[in-house]
């Protein structure tokens, strides 16, 4: 009896693929316009809507770090190397601080990494709060506002609370001198103290070029219905898998390992961005934090993300429109997987790719170089246009203050 359910289910799987791509709008086609409380915003222009002033901080703070270890380009926090790039050029930087509506200290916080090409946080604090003190000291901008014109890039996994254990990140605290600056990160996390009110949630980094490379043709037929490759147990660190992913993984392969509709392994083939772009489903289930490159991937590859994370803060969320794109399953729900998907109407199914193959909604979640229009990087300058004009509740009035120079870890206060 089992024997004939498989084969049924493989027959769904195939029919079921074969009809989506059947009807799938073609590559001539015009994209279904995205429209709604997110997507109406997705192709602003912040050109004439901003200005920015780049501090020109001394090398050690940036492309020294850079010249001693290249891989800082290459990672998945490597957007802090691109945006530094980017402004020095962008037509919304100006040389005139008195007229910049925001001050940028380019900081690479996460240039210092393990021998396998891990970031470590631990110096990250001295980096920062030297490039605070000496901007605070040399300029008379930030010390008008103690920083809430400013923003800063801090793509860590927690942010700039600067560890890469959450448990130790939540009592570290966000960095006691950014607490009034708007934070640019790649963690996002519902109620989490490592993520304050105001800050830009951004995609992590994956190389455009490598991925441009490994585009096959628009109409390889979607004959994969779930695809997932990555951990489903950390095990140096939680062999059980109940604590990693928060058992999400875990369940995932319990419960499909030998399911016909998924395709999911801890191998990570050569094909991983071809097998991608076959697939109906790709999985975007939580780890140790709620996101990952994958979430990247899948939307420039068309492939409908699975999103199993159920407090995550999604990149640029006031311009794309998630709902729409994504699939969210409750983490508790994982187990019932198949029949979620599989119940899902073909009409549903198809409005997700449609929206999908809008070249505007892949641009947004990459940092190409050089630049185009409503890139990542423009993203980020439209959250920064949308907080303005700055209240008058920004400035420091005479005799008042709102940073504690001497709070957080003693360890933070060295000089460096």
């Amino acid at each position: 009896m089992s024997h004939w359910k498989e084969i049924l289910t493989i027959l769904f799987c195939l029919a079921f693929c074969l009809r989506v791509e059947a009807i799938e709008v073609q590559e001539n086609q015009p994209a279904e316009r995205i429209s709604g409380s997110a997507g109406d915003v997705l192709e602003d222009d912040p050109v004439g809507k901003l200005k920015v002033y780049v501090y020109e901080l001394p090398s050690k703070y940036n492309r020294k770090k850079l010249q001693k270890e290249p891989r800082c380009a290459t990672h998945m926090f490597a957007a802090e190397v691109f945006m530094h790039r980017f402004l020095l050029s962008s037509p919304v930087r100006t040389l005139n601080p008195e007229e910049a509506d925001w001050f940028y200290a380019p900081v690479y916080v996460t240039c210092d990494l393990t021998s396998n090409g891990l970031p470590l946080p631990f110096r990250s604090p001295l980096v920062m709060r030297s490039a605070v003190q000496l901007i605070s000291s040399k300029w008379p901008y930030w010390n008008r506002t103690e920083g809430a014109d400013h923003f800063f890039i801090v793509p860590h996994d927690f942010g700039a609370c600067f560890h890469y254990q959450e448990e130790t990140a939540i009592k570290r605290g966000i960095l006691p001198v950014l607490r009034r600056a708007t934070l640019v990160q790649t963690f996002g996390q519902r109620n989490h103290v490592c993520l304050k009110n105001g800050s830009i949630t951004i995609p992590p980094f994956a190389p455009p070029q490598k991925i441009q490379a490994r585009i096959i043709p628009p109409d390889t037929p979607r004959s994969i219905f779930v695809y997932f490759r990555g951990l489903f147990y950390d095990l140096s660190n939680d062999p059980e898998g109940g604590y990693y992913a928060r058992g999400a993984r875990a369940s995932v392969w319990e419960n499909f390992k030998n399911n016909p509709l998924f395709d999911i392994s801890t191998d990570h083939p050569y094909t991983y961005y071809e097998d991608m772009q076959r697939a109906i489903f790709c999985l975007c289930p939580l780890g140790w934090a709620p996101w990952s490159p994958r979430l990247v991937e899948a939307v420039v590859f068309g492939c409908i993300p699975v999103i199993i994370a159920d407090d995550i803060v999604l990149p640029f969320a006031d311009a794309i429109p998630w709902e729409e794109i994504a699939v969210f399953v409750p983490e508790k729900d994982v187990p019932k997987l198949d029949t979620i998907l599989t119940s899902l109407p073909i009409s549903e199914i198809l409005r997700k790719q449609r929206l999908l193959a809008n070249p505007s909604m892949k641009q947004a979640m990459l940092f190409p170089q050089p630049a185009q229009p409503r890139d990542a990087f423009h993203q980020i300058l439209n959250g920064l246009a949308r907080k303005l004009p700055h209240g008058d509740d920004v400035f420091v009035k005479p005799g008042q203050t709102f940073i504690n120079w001497t709070a957080g870890p003693v360890g933070d206060l060295k000089p460096w």
